[in-house]
């Protein structure tokens, strides 16, 4: 019995992860390698911003691992939504996505790990062992990109939006219209007209096309 006993406190003991990757095939294969861990247990996974928001509140997981870059709400506006309803919720990205500008705005936002998808799978193992123990953890190429962006003195332009802003600013050089937007950040579409054209102003932008090349430039767009 004793043994028996012993066994459930391992499995409680065990970090309960969720993961969020618009790709199954993606989600499948972490899955498999978090599982591999004995201190890790994959509980649950979402295709979309939409359901990982519902999935957190059902599940909530100790970590939750979230790619970006999604169809509909994208990541950093489920991490907001997140955020709002659980401040201490700990995520970690996990993205193509390897600017400093972009590692910047998650951070900032509250995630608690940056792992770019350039990484060997057991770099994400390991950040979600050390954000499971109340620690911050980037990924060597992304603490490298960071680095090199303050070296540099590089100015973020995108520092000027606000996190909604900056959401709405995604969705648009994605090349999604105002009301796929408007319902996807649950906003009417004259808001995101208003945050269209001060997106614009704040960027020096005259037109889409602008925001696309300063996208391209900051690598937040992959060619």
């Amino acid at each position: 019995m004793a043994h028996l006993d012993s066994r459930e406190g391992e499995r409680s003991a065990r970090t309960r992860v969720m993961l969020v990757d618009d790709h199954a095939i993606v989600r499948s294969g972490f899955r498999r390698l978090l599982d591999q861990y004995p201190g890790i247990q994959v509980i649950v996974e979402s295709g979309t911003g939409e359901s990982a928001y519902r999935d957190f509140v059902q599940h909530a997981p100790d970590v939750l691992v979230l790619d970006i870059s999604m169809p509909g709400a994208g990541g950093l506006e489920i991490m907001r939504r997140i955020l709002a309803r659980d401040p201490d919720a700990r995520i970690i990205v996990f993205s193509m996505h390897d600017d400093a500008a972009m590692v910047s705005r998650a951070m900032r936002l509250g995630a608690r790990g940056y792992v770019s998808k350039n990484n060997d799978p057991e770099i994400l193992a390991q950040a979600v062992i050390e954000v499971a123990a109340g620690r911050q953890y980037l990924s060597s190429d992304i603490a490298h990109a960071v680095a090199l962006s303050m070296l540099s003195g590089r100015d973020d332009p995108f520092a000027l939006l606000s996190s909604r802003e900056f959401e709405v600013f995604q969705q648009v050089v994605a090349g999604r219209s105002a009301a796929q937007i408007a319902k996807a950040l649950d906003l009417s579409g004259k808001t995101i007209s208003n945050y269209h054209t001060s997106i614009k102003q704040k960027l020096g932008a005259s037109s889409d096309v602008d925001l696309v090349r300063i996208a391209f430039r900051f690598n937040l767009l992959k060619e």
